[in-house]
């Protein structure tokens, strides 16, 4: 949305982005691009707390020609159901997915929104073939348009640097890995973390950068008032410990609501995914990690990590970092292969990114990156069942042996690359898909069903 956003600010368009008011946003502006922050959070199903009446008036009132709102069940879109006959500008709706299209707890959810989406103008889907367009589909939800994703060609149309392995300490003969994502623990750096363990290198040297952030932390706001508590408060000293024992409890309060909802939505295997990415997490400031786990699966540590050495000499690293995003544009280009098993998606970005930092990619079937692969043949894909909550769990051995097969066929890889930055620089950057997108908000785009878009929308 934002790469979006900043292109039709180049085009001469007044935007402006209601999003949830972060804690570390101190501006209201960035490239021409206007900014309101609401506290709010929550979804339909979870409830939605905050400033919802503010932002209501605020879409209700606004005096421009086109809104446009991307993903359901999160507040942007469901606080608007009650409201939508008000607005009269034009409404475009982007569905992302709808993850949770199969969880008990959004069945009602889901059998309201065929009449709320039947509001819009024009409806936006990612992939040609997933549960959200199917759902529009089955309910006869036109007009539709299918429009990819892609990656930013300011970013990515600059040169290789070549001094960073150098920076990063990791041998020029080396084979590197990387994998980028959120550390919530459904992105896949436990999975892909383990079938490193597992890979056989034949004494080659490999290196594996884990690049994630933790989720930004949304800072809703307190309706004025007195609080709660507050009488105990004391000046000084007691002050600060009753604050550090309140955000300890609100944390494992947190904690506590998070994993029962995990455990709802996910099962058990979701629940151990989020451990194994919270100890990948924990792992901070300690710089290059030369490792493999052994008797994964028995140690009580689920990420341990010890030195495989081959003739004296360690031979495989991991990198656990949260590069800044100039540098992970250049760990995109000097990786060998990027690697993804994230257990649930829509339509990734690290993949279209892969492609247009000319790195092919190996992917489990999540999401549509197996569209994504053929769209910018810049992939393969590594077979992976879902379980009957619609998630992605990868096999760690058999992804292993994925690795190991690509990495011993360069030449292919690089023949891989080449092609794929090629149709990215064709098809896949912002600036080409922007265009798309200033047209269905103008209006312009013209209408079609969508079993006949896929061929206009890629090729």
């Amino acid at each position: 949305m934002r790469q979006i956003a900043e292109r039709l600010v180049m085009q001469g368009h007044d935007v402006t982005v209601a999003t949830t008011r972060l804690a570390e946003r101190n501006f209201s502006a960035h490239k021409g691009v206007k900014i309101v922050e609401f506290g709010i959070t929550g979804n339909t199903v979870r409830g939605i707390h905050g400033e919802v009446e503010r932002y209501l008036e605020f879409v209700t009132a606004f005096d421009g020609d086109a809104i446009m709102i991307k993903a359901a069940q999160q507040w942007t879109f469901d606080a608007l159901w009650p409201v939508l006959d008000q607005i009269r500008v034009r409404k475009v709706f982007i569905p992302c997915g709808f993850s949770g299209l199969y969880e008990p707890s959004y069945t009602e959810y889901f059998k309201a929104l065929p009449d709320v989406l039947r509001q819009f103008d024009h409806l936006i889907f990612y992939a040609e073939r997933y549960r959200d367009i199917d759902f529009a589909r089955e309910h006869h939800l036109a007009p539709c348009t299918i429009l990819p994703n892609g990656a930013s060609e300011i970013e990515f149309l600059v040169p290789k640097d070549p001094d960073f392995r150098r920076r990063h300490g990791i041998p020029e003969e080396s084979f590197v890995f990387l994998t980028v994502g959120s550390m919530t623990g459904v992105k896949g750096h436990k999975e892909i973390a383990e079938a490193f363990a597992r890979l056989r290198s034949d004494r080659r040297h490999v290196t594996l950068i884990l690049n994630g952030n933790p989720p930004p932390a949304p800072a809703v706001m307190i309706t004025e008032g007195p609080r709660a508590g507050a009488q105990f408060v004391e000046s000084g000293g007691t002050k600060r410990v009753l604050a550090f024992i309140g955000r300890r409890i609100r944390r494992v309060a947190g904690l506590a609501w998070r994993s029962i909802s995990v455990l709802r939505r996910e099962g058990l295997p979701g629940v151990r995914s989020r451990i194994s990415a919270l100890a990948v997490a924990q792992l901070e400031d300690i710089g290059r990690l030369q490792w493999v786990p052994r008797n994964w699966r028995k140690s009580a540590d689920p990420i341990g990590y010890w030195t495989e050495r081959a003739g004296g000499q360690a031979n495989k690293y991991v990198l656990k970092v949260d590069l800044g995003r100039q540098e992970l544009v250049q760990a995109y280009m000097n990786a060998d292969l990027f690697v993804f098993a994230s257990n649930i998606e829509y339509s990734p970005l690290v993949l279209f990114e892969a492609t247009a930092g000319g790195t092919p990619f190996l992917s489990v079937p999540v999401g549509n990156a197996e569209e994504i692969a053929r769209w910018t043949g810049g992939g393969f894909i590594c077979p992976a069942p879902k379980d009957e909550r619609g998630y992605t769990r990868a096999d760690p051995q058999q992804f292993a042996a994925e690795m190991k097969r690509l990495m011993d066929e360069p030449e292919a890889l690089s023949e891989v690359g080449r092609v794929a930055r090629e149709r990215w620089m064709k098809q896949f950057t912002w600036a080409r898909i922007a265009e798309r997108y200033e047209s269905i908000l103008r209006g312009s785009e013209a209408v079609h069903r969508p079993e006949s878009t896929a061929e206009r929308s890629v090729t």
